[in-house]
């Protein structure tokens, strides 16, 4: 296992990288409190992405926050960078101690309920560097969370509580994709936080 993960999480994946769960990481603050703060906080944002050409919707809302020059971009989309609150650095600090990395940005999703989703990807793109350390944190629902090895298919389910976080290494970007998928059961929101460092030069 890597040295920048603690030994208190539970490792997802079988080969090819690390993914480490750690079930609750807020200490004694309230994760309800956390997520109603952030629904009424974050300047949430409706995007159209571009996949395989085609124009989409995107099945969730975001929000990408982050130091000054941490611009950031996916499937043909320019995320404009908000400063970052007070929660969100907060937030921000307790991911750090945990993953042992520094991070200097933050892309938030609000899935509203379980027909809002994120498909197959990787957190990959070239402005995070070959080695991405990726913190997941989640609050609310309960949601279901996938990982498939790009090469030989195998696949790896969880689901991640309220209050969780996934701590991904590089090697596990390069080697997996993941997702969120439709859970059409699930009625109440979900907030994913994936903290990253993003190039600024």
């Amino acid at each position: 296992m890597s040295t920048f993960f603690d030994e208190g999480g539970r490792e997802l994946l079988p080969s090819d990288g690390s993914a480490v769960l750690h079930d609750w990481v807020l200490g004694d603050r309230n994760s309800e409190e956390i997520l109603s703060r952030l629904m009424d906080e974050v300047p949430w944002t409706s995007n159209t992405i571009r996949v395989f050409g085609v124009d989409h919707v995107e099945p969730r809302l975001v929000s990408w926050h982050g130091d000054p020059g941490a611009s950031y971009s996916y499937s043909g989309l320019q995320l404009a960078v908000n400063p970052w609150t007070p929660l969100l650095s907060e937030l921000k600090s307790v991911c750090e101690s945990i993953a042992g990395t520094p991070f200097n940005s933050v892309l938030l999703n609000l899935y509203r309920d379980g027909n809002d989703r994120v498909g197959w990807h990787a957190d990959d793109e070239p402005e995070l560097g070959p080695e991405p350390v990726i913190a997941s944190l989640s609050l609310g629902a309960v949601r279901r969370f996938r990982f498939r090895h790009r090469e030989t298919g195998e696949s790896v389910a969880c689901d991640l509580p309220s209050g969780s976080l996934v701590v991904m290494s590089g090697l596990s970007q390069r080697c997996w994709v993941h997702e969120v998928p439709r859970q059409k059961r699930v009625v109440s929101p979900r907030v994913n936080l994936t903290f990253r460092r993003v190039r600024t030069d």
